[in-house]
């Protein structure tokens, strides 16, 4: 409780030290009255159908709108009535992949207690699937491995709890714990655009959908596939909103390849997933570390993936004309004409200057 003698550097410093130590009051049993607060980031394939979900999710009816960078809205719902409105922070990434290195922005020390993730990949494009998957949760696990490194530094109860939370949807001794790798904060896997799956060669979906199966249990993740039909987004709905406003979890389960998978996280075994799709002969040649690395291989077998470089986003937001500002373009201009100057005038420089050779 601040005192009346207190200045604003005393209560500028108490709000840094709030904020790097969060205490055990910032839990997830929120006590009656008091707001819910989460963050989540929606990450996956370019243009598949991130922003669509979000709007679906806050209710909102507009039309979508490309992505640029890093984007913020927010969505509030009461409990019930008469009660304070808890708060949904949604962040989306942008440009696929190639803009991964900011999700440093909105996962924090801070809020990490307090932050999921929602990894959406577009089921029409199996070429892309496992390079985008596994370059988005990759970057996001080290960022959030280092900020649990810091914490257990200074508050290792919250570190610890973090770790543990990893295990909550494994119940105890379950027959898969040796094989999996929880991600660190919670997980959901969208399988967008399954309409146009759907048409694909019954082969290709069965080993898609059980690729999936394997990649969503081993992180401890929740796996649901989604399109433009209200039933489906309403089960990717029900996932994120347990998420966001804590909702109750649904226990139904649907693994039938040949319908949309909706499968909660610690409800799939590998016993029920099976091996790879592949001939004993094949895997007895592949040569992996973990069951993740063999996955990867039988899948990139059938699917052979594009290039990171193919899936960078190569369009210069700056150029954008929905962006364009004025000043900001006339100034920009001039900057790169002094970049460019500079560039020549170095140029000349390195190529007059002496070397000794010894």
């Amino acid at each position: 409780m601040p005192k009346a003698s207190d200045t604003l550097w005393d209560l500028a410093i108490a709000e840094v030290e709030k904020r790097e130590n969060p205490d055990d009051d910032d839990d997830d049993d929120v006590k009656p009255g008091e707001v819910w607060e989460k963050s989540i980031l929606f990450m996956g394939n370019k243009n598949g159908g991130k922003t669509t979900i979000i709007l679906r999710c806050l209710e909102r009816e507009e039309s979508p709108k490309p992505t640029l960078a890093l984007e913020y809205t927010f969505g509030r719902r009461a409990r019930r009535h008469n009660t304070p409105k808890d708060v949904a922070h949604f962040w989306e990434l942008g440009g696929g992949t190639s803009l991964v290195e900011l999700i440093r922005i909105p996962i924090t020390v801070h809020n990490i207690r307090s932050f999921a993730v929602v990894l959406v990949l577009d089921l029409s494009k199996p070429n892309e699937l496992w390079t985008t998957m596994e370059s988005l949760l990759q970057v996001t696990r080290n960022h959030v491995n280092k900020i649990v490194t810091k914490l257990e530094k200074t508050n290792p109860e919250v570190a610890a709890e973090i770790k543990q939370r990893m295990w909550n949807n494994l119940q105890r001794d379950h027959p898969d714990s040796a094989l999996v790798d929880p991600f660190p904060i919670p997980l959901v896997i969208i399988g967008s655009k399954y309409d146009i799956f759907h048409e694909f060669d019954s082969e290709m979906r069965k080993i898609i959908s059980k690729t999936l199966r394997f990649v969503s249990h081993y992180y401890g993740a929740s796996l649901v596939f989604t399109s433009k039909s209200e039933a489906l987004q309403l089960k990717a709905r029900a996932l994120i909103n347990h998420l966001a406003f804590g909702y109750d979890k649904s226990k139904s389960v649907s693994v039938d390849p040949s319908k949309p998978l909706f499968i909660p996280a610690g409800l799939d075994s590998m016993s029920q997933i099976g091996p790879p799709p592949a001939s004993d002969s094949d895997l007895g040649k592949m040569r992996a570390n973990t069951p993740l690395e063999l996955w990867k291989k039988v899948f990139e077998k059938t699917f052979p993936p594009k290039s990171f470089s193919d899936l960078q986003d190569t369009k210069d937001p700056a150029q954008d004309s929905q962006y364009a500002e004025y000043e900001v373009d006339v100034m920009r201009a001039q900057k790169n004409q002094e970049l460019e100057q500079y560039k020549r005038n170095a140029s000349k420089s390195w190529k007059e200057m002496d070397f000794d050779s010894d």
